[in-house]
């Protein structure tokens, strides 16, 4: 009796320490850019490692990503195209808003330049002579902010991209790049991603630096109200950190190659 006692006793407290340590832990839903640069992977068991909470990431484009927030499969949503993030937080979907970090896009291409794209001044010149001399481009074309952006940079240039030399690859950013680099085409990338790429031969950055080119991330709760079961407070003790000095630190410390690829924005 007193064995089974004792059992009984250890399987209580294995129980519950296991229920503890499921429920110390959320979901991120977030973009291709931040798991692929590696961001993630240097910044996360240092939150993990002060507060116990593990993170886990769903790393995919910036329109699936908020469409599984919006479906309550995810405690916390951490993407890149500031109107989704808005319009996100007013459909009462999240709670709030927070910058977080940035970093900018680039335009890539072959080092022999066949659309003369390193000559020009601005993006909406760059993406014109790529338009003109009907040189292939690649296009994630998987509703990513950075998607996103790329068909809003068509669009402020008065451009529709279509026809055999504008391909969407519908995948996230490093098969984009591969995609490029074997076809010889130009892509729009954030810099993260590409100073992560590996397979950069016969690719270059041929334009850069232009204003609309900012690239700022976000970070929001997903609403209890509209989803009950959300880890609210230990997504928001998450937030907290990342706007936190700590965890602005944090990302300015992640470098590669000894470039820094994201950039503190926390107010």
């Amino acid at each position: 009796m007193r064995l089974i006692t004792s059992l009984a006793l250890a399987l209580s407290v294995w129980l519950t320490s296991t229920a503890t340590f499921a429920a110390d832990f959320i979901t991120v839903a977030s973009t291709t850019s931040t798991a692929n640069s590696g961001l993630f992977d240097d910044i996360l068991p240092k939150f993990t490692q002060k507060t116990g909470i593990e993170v886990r990431v769903i790393a995919v484009g910036t329109g699936q990503a908020i469409r599984q927030a919006k479906a309550g499969d995810a405690d916390v949503l951490f993407v890149h195209h500031r109107k989704s993030e808005e319009a996100f937080v007013k459909e009462g979907f999240g709670e709030k808003r927070y910058d977080v970090m940035m970093n900018d896009f680039i335009v890539i291409g072959p080092a022999h330049d066949p659309a003369g794209v390193k000559s020009t001044k601005s993006v909406k010149a760059a993406l014109s002579s790529i338009y003109a001399a009907k040189a292939n481009f690649v296009s994630r074309g998987d509703d990513s902010g950075t998607h996103k952006r790329e068909r809003g940079l068509w669009k402020s240039a008065n451009l529709d991209p279509n026809g055999a030399w504008y391909r969407e690859a519908g995948a996230g950013m490093g098969a984009t790049l591969n995609m490029a680099q074997g076809m010889g085409a130009y892509a729009l990338s954030d810099r993260g991603t590409w100073i992560a790429f590996k397979n950069k031969s016969g690719l270059d950055i041929v334009h850069q630096g232009s204003a609309n080119l900012a690239n700022p991330y976000g970070v929001i709760l997903v609403s209890k109200t509209k989803h009950p079961h959300v880890k609210s407070e230990q997504g928001q003790a998450f937030i907290d950190w990342l706007v936190s000095q700590e965890g602005q630190n944090a990302i300015a410390s992640f470098k590669l190659h000894g470039e820094q690829l994201f950039f503190p924005t926390a107010k």
